[in-house]
């Protein structure tokens, strides 16, 4: 999937939907897609990260978050990765560094215990630091790679189900009110079983945790 394609495709979506109750299938297939897209960069806005991938390599700049390290976008793999320093802080970027030069996080792509996790942070080796900023660029890193997931995760991929298909029934929702519970009013956006599903991968919650 490109970055930008919904998490899930439309005949996995249908096939999904063939099991809500009272759900109509006919004629629905543009309504579908554009509920799975919602859905998916509403996923995106929760997360603060995106779970599709690029499959070329393309520059992104950063300022660094300490004197040695940084975080990124996610990107998948190494392949095509080139990361570069601003020395002089005129946005040049002619430093070029080498491999044993940093450290890339998290370690074998795992996180809590769950596997498939990319690259999200770089750390500088052997006593390396970014460039001072006070007279120049704030960003003096560049960090060249193909961006996003490898594999979108099937948590991810189960929650957008989920919102697509409560954004599709919001014809039928008054309001955006899909019922009631112990607490009160029950609007689309606030499904536990989604929200519960996207927590780990919560950009939010690595960068606090």
């Amino acid at each position: 999937m490109a970055l930008g394609d919904p998490y899930v495709q439309l005949a996995e979506f249908k096939s999904y939907m063939v099991g809500q109750a009272n759900a109509n299938l006919t004629g629905q297939d543009d309504n579908f897609r554009e509920a799975l897209l919602s859905a998916s960069r509403e996923i995106d806005s929760i997360c603060a990260r995106q779970f599709n991938r690029t499959e070329t390599a393309t520059a992104r700049e950063y300022e660094p978050d300490g004197c040695d390290w940084s975080y990124v976008d996610d990107f998948h793999t190494t392949t095509g990765l080139v990361v570069k320093i601003d020395s002089s802080g005129t946005g040049t970027y002619a430093t070029t560094l080498t491999a044993s030069d940093y450290e890339l996080s998290p370690a074998n792509g795992i996180v809590d215990g769950m596997t498939g996790w990319p690259f999200y942070r770089i750390r500088l080796l052997g006593g390396l630091r970014f460039p001072a900023t006070s007279n120049g660029r704030s960003r003096t890193l560049q960090v060249t790679a193909q961006w996003g997931w490898a594999e979108v995760p099937a948590p991810v991929r189960a929650a957008c189900r989920i919102m697509a298909a409560e954004t599709w029934k919001l014809k039928d929702a008054p309001f955006g009110v899909l019922g009631l519970d112990e607490f009160g009013v029950v609007r689309v956006r606030q499904n536990k079983l989604a929200v519960s599903k996207l927590a780990p991968y919560s950009k939010t919650r690595l960068l606090i945790g």
